[in-house]
């Protein structure tokens, strides 16, 4: 649906346009017009594609949508396809945001995610002095909010692994802890996946030969870059971590069936000594030691019990039980 339609002149917003005005304001000197939509249908999609002769390739990725994060020029017309991250419930939720930008027009598609970009535009309002750069402006307060919304989740996700970090040196159940990192590596995955092939792509928009409608704002998108950078390398951090993490859970596993194995084999032991014991004196022997004498079986008994008691008393000392 239409979220909204705007023509700006000189950084200055104008009015609402409807979509069949459009034309008309585009062909005024300095003005340019914004438009947003939210889970665009075909029809809809077809009719901004001939109002603003957008490239066919881009918009068939628009239509097919998950696409990988990407910068693509189509003569005048920029193609811009974003990650939009957000958590609903406990799951990383993926959105997209494709921007098309032109000289004269910014239209920007926004798709499986609730996630809104009201705030951008009153930003860009309430700043008519860098708006008046245009389309480029725009696309750069879009992509700056985008990427300042990766934030928050790093944060939650750092918060989650340094609860499981915790828990890793306690006694609780270490399937849990393993399932617990495998789900956090799989969301940080997903965010290094909305992270690391914009890093890549933006640095066409700042230094070197830019896309025209960029021309002006090359340290905007220098500073969206530096963001980025620091978010790619957080999230490399946090992989180590949880691979470390989850080696650290494996070897403490390890360690603990050890302890196990170890008491299990003391025990086992002790009561070997014991069945040998009663194993040769139960042997139906007739000239068996002892067996007329009416001490030989407490003898016996004694003889078992400070023999494992020996054993247990060297277990013991060892740490084997």
């Amino acid at each position: 649906m239409l979220i909204n339609s705007v023509a700006y002149q000189q950084g200055n917003r104008l009015r609402d346009v409807p979509l069949s005005e459009l034309d008309g304001w585009r062909r005024e000197p300095g003005c340019f017009v914004w438009v947003a939509l939210k889970d665009a249908e075909t029809a809809e999609i077809d009719h901004v594609h001939d109002i603003f002769a957008l490239p066919d390739l881009a918009v068939e990725d628009t239509r097919h949508g998950h696409q990988r994060p990407k910068f693509e020029e189509y003569g005048e017309v920029l193609f811009v396809a974003l990650h939009l991250l957000d958590f609903q419930g406990d799951e990383l939720h993926v959105g997209e945001l494709n921007i098309f930008v032109g000289t004269d027009f910014v239209v920007s598609l926004r798709s499986r995610s609730d996630l809104s970009f009201l705030g951008v535009r009153a930003r860009c309002e309430r700043e008519p002095e860098l708006l008046q750069f245009g389309p480029g402006f725009v696309l750069y307060a879009l992509m700056d909010a985008t990427v300042d919304g990766y934030f928050p989740i790093l944060d939650r996700l750092e918060t989650e692994l340094e609860a499981i970090e915790e828990g890793i040196f306690t006694r609780s159940e270490p399937r849990a802890n393993i399932e617990r990192l495998y789900g956090l590596k799989r969301q940080v995955m997903v965010l290094k996946h909305a992270v690391a092939p914009l890093m890549e792509a933006s640095t066409r928009l700042f230094g070197g030969r830019v896309p025209r409608h960029c021309a002006d704002t090359g340290e905007y998108f220098r500073d969206v870059h530096d963001h980025l950078v620091r978010l790619d390398a957080a999230v490399d951090t946090m992989r180590d971590t949880i691979s470390t993490a989850i080696h650290v859970n494996l070897s403490l596993v390890a360690i603990e069936e050890s302890e196990v194995t170890k008491r299990l084999a003391a025990w086992a032991g002790i009561f070997a000594v014991a069945t040998a014991f009663a194993g040769i004196w139960g042997m139906n022997f007739k000239h068996m030691p002892e067996l007329d004498w009416k001490y030989g079986y407490p003898f016996a008994l004694s003889t078992i019990a400070l023999a494992c008691g020996l054993l247990f008393r060297r277990f013991r000392k060892v740490g084997w039980i």
